[in-house]
């Protein structure tokens, strides 16, 4: 039982990984050992195979559900944009006029620059993310049941549960976070911010430097993790309280309980950590459009 359930967890947590197996590596396959004789692009087999594919592997699964849940946040916003009225609004349009209005009065409360990109970005975050982390309520096992019915092994669906998804993101907030340091500051104020900051003295400029540029640096990384790290146990919570139905009906029943209780609870973590990703991506980009004298 205990390796079964081993074996559960890890097939869960395994992403559908495409990538490139260097020539010489051995295959355990159901036809027995494969040596290839060439490096080899495909499908992992396993969390081995994907390890020794290395930094050029691809999650697909990671990929095609966020690029379809972001079409998804596209098409409804867009259905909702074509059939506005000034009249008595739907229900669509007031779902997505309460979205909008939450993100546009945070956004004006918190950003003090002038922008018309923060408040787009704002709202995609935060709708993009919710939308990824709502799928760790779906039950765990009905999706990859269904993928294993069309011949795909492994098939993760919460994207926010992989570190290369909310890092990648949190990198491209970064990036902006540079972007708009050099556009608001120029780059002899972004660089004197980088040196002269917190202690205006010649003489600290490199205590300075080293100071600010860790800080810089862990922006992306500490908002990428706290996502992934909140959403990643969530997830293994989930996976633990699905075993429990494999353990006998009392067990089982007390495994249904345990499942409602936690996705009731998991609804407010979902949303809070989009809000948290939207908020801190808000703050950083204010105070990168701030300038000090120095």
């Amino acid at each position: 039982m205990a390796g079964n359930s081993t074996e559960y967890i890890k097939h869960h947590l395994t992403n559908l990984t495409y990538g490139q197996l260097p020539a010489g590596y051995v295959r355990h396959g159901e036809h027995g050992e494969e040596v290839l004789t060439q490096a080899t692009w495909t499908m992992a087999h396993g969390a081995d195979e994907a390890k020794a594919m290395g930094f050029k592997a691809v999650h697909v699964d990671t990929l095609g559900w966020s690029l379809f849940l972001g079409a998804l946040f596209c098409w409804v916003f867009w259905l909702a944009a074509r059939k506005a009225t000034s009249g008595v609004p739907g229900k669509l349009q007031n779902f997505v006029e309460v979205v909008v209005e939450f993100v546009d009065t945070n956004v004006r409360d918190t950003y003090h620059g002038k922008s018309k990109v923060i408040a787009p970005l704002a709202l995609t975050i935060f709708t993009w993310i919710f939308l990824m982390n709502f799928m760790d309520l779906i039950p765990v096992d009905f999706i990859p049941y269904a993928a294993q019915l069309m011949g795909v092994h492994y098939m993760k669906v919460v994207p926010s549960t992989d570190p290369n998804a909310t890092l990648g993101m949190s990198f491209s907030v970064f990036f902006l976070i540079l972007f708009y340091s050099i556009k608001m500051k120029g780059p002899v104020g972004f660089t004197k911010e980088l040196t002269l900051h917190p202690f205006n003295h010649w003489a600290l400029i490199p205590f300075n430097f080293v100071l600010e540029t860790i800080g810089l640096i862990t922006k992306p990384i500490s908002l990428g993790l706290r996502l992934f790290g909140n959403m990643y146990a969530g997830e293994l919570i989930f996976i633990l309280i699905a075993l429990m139905f494999t353990a006998g009906m009392v067990i089982g029943s007390l495994g249904g309980v345990l499942q409602i209780l936690w996705a009731i609870f998991h609804i407010l973590v979902i949303t809070l950590q989009a809000f948290v990703f939207m908020m801190l991506t808000i703050v950083y980009l204010s105070m990168a459009s701030e300038t000090h004298d120095h």
